[in-house]
């Protein structure tokens, strides 16, 4: 006979974690300029669309996070969604290194924030709004430019780990 499944339940924040875990994400670095010109980003992966018309998304931020204050003041942004050469920017922009821009490659986009290289999709935004969302940033750009590579793999976060697609 089959053992039962085993499920764990409760409102405990460890509990909450590993649950939101089992969603499948995909991994993002947020940029934008501060007001001396410093390029400045972070690794996030609460990242979504919201609206087609018009054309918003949202990333969420730690308000604990240093760069929460220049990327929800700063006019435009960029969210770079990673693909799965780009694992040590994620590691990298989700650290305290000092200068992560100095280990990846990066350009000015067209409306002015950093755009990684080499990334699955870029989204180039004007600020919409922010909300507060407890110990986040709930930040909304409206979409203003979006490229693509077609021909890159996404890279996933599942469970406290990076991971790949696996195809049939």
């Amino acid at each position: 006979m089959a053992k039962p499944s085993e499920y764990r339940s409760g409102c405990d924040p460890r509990t909450l974690r590993d649950a939101l875990g089992c969603f499948a994400t995909g991994v993002t670095i947020v940029t934008c300029f501060d007001d001396d010109g410093n390029p400045i980003g972070l690794t996030a992966n609460s990242f979504t669309s919201v609206s087609l018309d018009p054309p918003l998304l949202l990333v969420c931020i730690a308000k604990a996070a240093a760069s929460a204050t220049p990327l929800t003041q700063a006019s435009h942004f960029a969210v770079n969604v990673l693909q799965t050469e780009q694992r040590p920017a994620s590691i990298t922009f989700s650290t305290f290194v000092e200068d992560r821009f100095g280990q990846t490659e990066w350009e000015k986009g067209e409306l002015g924030a950093p755009v990684l290289m080499d990334s699955l999709s870029v989204f180039e935004c004007s600020r919409h709004a922010v909300h507060d969302g407890g110990d986040h940033w709930i930040l909304v750009g409206e979409v203003k430019k979006a490229t693509f590579e077609e021909h890159l793999d996404p890279l996933l976060y599942f469970r406290g780990r990076y991971r790949r697609l696996h195809f049939d």
